[in-house]
């Protein structure tokens, strides 16, 4: 398959080529293998392939659900498949192979997709960039030397320039809605609990994390949720879904809804004015399809929000890298992590297990004053993040100079409204509805109730449909490179 023909359809869109027999997996895996060669080099995405799902590919394994045949990359944290590396963009766990499959991996194979390879991250998820000292800096496709976001950096990137239709994502703050904002693409965050974490984990980050993809289209996005919220054996709790698919709801155009908008700063950088404008532009777009708009602002502290945030994430840190260095006969320190990872991980082992519990309290107060927010307004409409992707090295693990818990609030401040959703558990999307006159794409975020997932899609595909963003194509794209 030529790849002009291969970057036209999305995942959906190809797996109804496989279904009809115009084209078989095999030959879409080349085609992915290709554009990676191709494009890759300038990108930074992707930091392995599996030959054994290109060129020996037995179709026969492959899943039968509705994506059968697509191309796919699992990001470097979290997808842990038995038998293949994980490393967690570290040197401290360079080489290492899961022995396990996680639920997630699990159900993307039963979706039908085709596991290729594997994305860049930065190390253990942390930062709000994809750059790390194992495999390097992932560029956003506008712009090379510009970060792709992070941390699902390598994932957003890979899709956005046409490697991939569709890769796995997650987000403990952003992570998914970040690159998405930055490379121009979709990332939804679903509600807390939709998707399992198990066999191992009973939730991510303390539940604040939540797997999910990068993708180019809603419907691809609905149809993956579909695959994989599927409760599992053992999750801590099943959370409601909907009477109908979520794939449904992409041609469902919402009753009018209370929709609240805000370009206000919840930490000390200020959002950019066209950024701001984009954002009220969204918000007028929504009213003039019939639903009630009024601009309103989240009650959120921002700063004291990301300082109490490093007190919940990193609890326990020191122990898990303990447990990765025994495994790989190697020691916690300069050599084998970066910097900010290292003050991170001296945070962890010093911290005063009351002080985790103080973080949780103010977590939790956080959470039920969003709720009531969320009780006047169906949606907020906000900045997914209030700048354009910034240069390499501005936010990476590197940097010296910082303790823990100041690097955290200073990588949220450009990402400030990615994780007051992580926070509360609810659904947030970022769509890549405008662009900066600096040439780099501008991400608007949707952000529901908890569990109503299926609001947030219905709403991001009415705005899919009456917008063009579709039609623009980054320097950076495969198909500059033919």
């Amino acid at each position: 398959m030529h790849i002009r023909d291969y970057v036209s359809y999305d995942a959906l869109g190809l797996a109804q080529l496989v279904s009809k027999g115009e084209v078989s997996a095999t030959e879409l895996a080349h085609t992915a293998a290709n554009a990676i060669a191709l494009a890759d080099p300038e990108l930074g995405a992707v930091v392995e392939t599996y030959a054994d799902r290109i060129d020996e590919l037995d179709e026969s394994a492959l899943g039968n659900g509705p994506f059968r045949g697509v191309p796919f990359l699992i990001k470097d944290v979290g997808g842990h498949e038995a038998g293949r590396k994980i490393e967690f963009g570290s040197r401290l766990c360079e080489g290492m192979v899961s022995d396990f499959d996680t639920n997630l991996f699990t159900l993307i194979k039963a979706s039908g997709m085709n596991v290729i390879g594997r994305s860049n991250t930065p190390e253990y998820s942390i930062a709000g960039s994809a750059e790390n000292k194992l495999y390097g800096n992932t560029s956003t496709p506008w712009r090379k030397g510009y970060s792709a976001g992070g941390s699902t950096g390598g994932g957003a990137a890979a899709v956005a320039a046409g490697l991939v239709p569709m890769a796995h994502g997650s987000d403990i703050a952003g992570s998914i809605r970040i690159p998405a904002a930055w490379c121009g693409g979709i990332g939804l965050k679903p509600s807390r609990g939709r998707i399992s974490f198990g066999p191992v984990l009973d939730e991510g980050g303390f539940g604040l994390a939540m797997n999910f993809v990068q993708t180019r289209s809603m419907r691809d996005t609905a149809a993956m949720l579909d695959c994989l919220s599927i409760p599992q054996p053992g999750d801590p709790y099943v959370l409601a879904k909907p009477s109908q698919p979520y794939s449904t709801y992409v041609s469902q155009r919402p009753a009018p809804l209370r929709v609240a908008w805000t370009a206000d700063a919840l930490m000390d950088t200020p959002v950019d004015p066209e950024v701001a404008a984009a954002t009220e532009a969204t918000a007028q777009l929504l009213a003039d399809m019939g639903h009630q708009v009024e601009a309103a602002s989240l009650p959120f502290d921002g700063e004291q929000a990301s300082r109490e945030m490093a007190h919940f994430w990193f609890f326990g840190f020191h122990q898990r890298l303990d447990g990765y260095a025994r495994k790989m006969g190697r020691a916690v320190g300069p050599e084998t992590v970066e910097s900010v990872v290292l003050e991170i991980y001296k945070l962890s082992q010093r911290m005063d297990p009351y002080r985790f519990l103080d973080a949780l309290a103010w977590i939790n107060q956080a959470r039920r004053d969003i709720g009531r927010f969320f009780a006047d307004y169906d949606v907020l409409v906000s900045p997914s993040a209030v700048t354009t992707s910034p240069k390499h090295g501005v936010l990476g693990l590197s940097l010296e100079g910082f303790d823990a818990v100041d690097y955290i609030a200073y990588g949220d401040r450009p990402v400030q409204y990615s994780f007051p959703f992580n926070v509360s558990g609810a659904p947030a999307i970022s769509l890549p509805l405008a662009m900066h006159s600096d040439g780099l794409p501008i991400g608007v975020q949707l952000a529901g109730r908890p569990a109503e997932d299926h609001v947030v899609i219905a709403l991001a595909s009415a705005l899919e449909e009456a917008t063009s963003w579709h039609d623009r194509v980054p320097p950076l794209h495969v198909t500059e490179y033919l």
